[in-house]
């Protein structure tokens, strides 16, 4: 016999209707239209065909279930069904200069954390470029991942230029659950809340107030607040830490800043390198005297 939707009550199915009627409608509508999939294998993916073949912009994909996920530099990323909010947006940022779509998945990350502050009560920070962190209740008081972002455009896609945006937040998932011991769940970081259509709510009406911003600013990082507000959210700055790059190379050094084109700075030696790309690792920090 076929599993119910309702079979897990901890787990509640998304309600299309509902998310629609709240985020698609009425005179300042937050998107164009949503659609809620029980499983697909990355709703990047899919978002991606649709604007190829020319969806106009402010296209919302969410899935209860992704297992065949992508994550930044290639890695797989799965999820049990309705544990976590997966979902993807289809932008299409006319008139932004090229050279500031970087932003975009920063941006992403940026409003991750506004909906998990307002609507759950926790504090977030960013990991450069577009993880989320939190600190798990009762731990070793380390910042784990709860949130990925990842943005890419679409190549030639119809009706111009498209980046689809997918955000993948761990909701309700058990210690057991999760793929890596960095990780984490709002469960385990004591959210006030684990409803996943309160979370996914939030996040959209954040993402939709800094993306609106982003674009009519045409991309500005200071005027739109995205380039202050990263950085007073990142929890990279200040740190050793070592980039991992595309290449396999490896820098390690103090990262510094954030520059106005979304390039984390970093000390190496006695010279500041921008890095575009990479995968960033926190050290710890120096032990202090005994």
């Amino acid at each position: 016999m076929t599993a119910s939707r309702w079979s897990d009550l901890d787990r509640p199915p998304l309600r299309r209707q509902a998310l629609s009627a709240a985020l698609t409608s009425g005179p300042d509508a937050a998107w164009r239209v949503i659609d809620v999939v029980a499983e697909t294998g990355s709703t990047n993916a899919d978002l991606a065909a649709r604007a190829a073949a020319g969806e106009p912009a402010g296209a919302v994909l969410v899935a209860e279930s992704q297992v065949a996920g992508r994550g930044r530099l290639a890695r797989s990323w799965t999820t049990p069904p309705r544990a976590a909010v997966i979902v993807s947006v289809l932008l299409r940022p006319n008139g932004v200069p090229g050279e500031r779509l970087g932003w975009l998945p920063l941006l992403g990350g940026l409003a991750v954390v506004d909906a998990l502050s307002g609507a759950c009560g926790i504090t977030a920070r960013l990991k450069w470029p577009n993880d989320v962190l939190v600190v798990e209740d009762g731990m070793d008081g380390q910042e784990r991942k709860v949130c990925g972002v990842l943005a890419e455009a679409v190549p030639g896609a119809a009706a111009g230029p498209a980046v689809v945006l997918g955000a993948g937040i761990n909701v309700t998932q058990t210690r057991a659950e999760l793929p890596v011991p960095t990780a984490t769940s709002l469960r385990l970081a004591g959210a006030s809340t684990t409803d996943r259509d309160t979370v996914l709510r939030a996040y959209l009406r954040a993402l939709a107030v800094r993306y609106r911003a982003f674009v009519a600013t045409l991309g500005d990082p200071q005027r739109s607040a995205v380039a202050p507000d990263y950085r007073a959210a990142c929890s990279t700055l200040g740190r050793q830490v070592q980039v991992q790059l595309p290449s396999g190379l490896v820098d390690q050094g103090a990262a510094q800043g954030v520059d106005d084109d979304g390039r984390l700075l970093v000390l190496i030696g006695d010279q500041v390198r921008p890095f575009a790309a990479g995968d960033v690792v926190h050290l710890r920090r120096a032990a202090g005297p005994a």
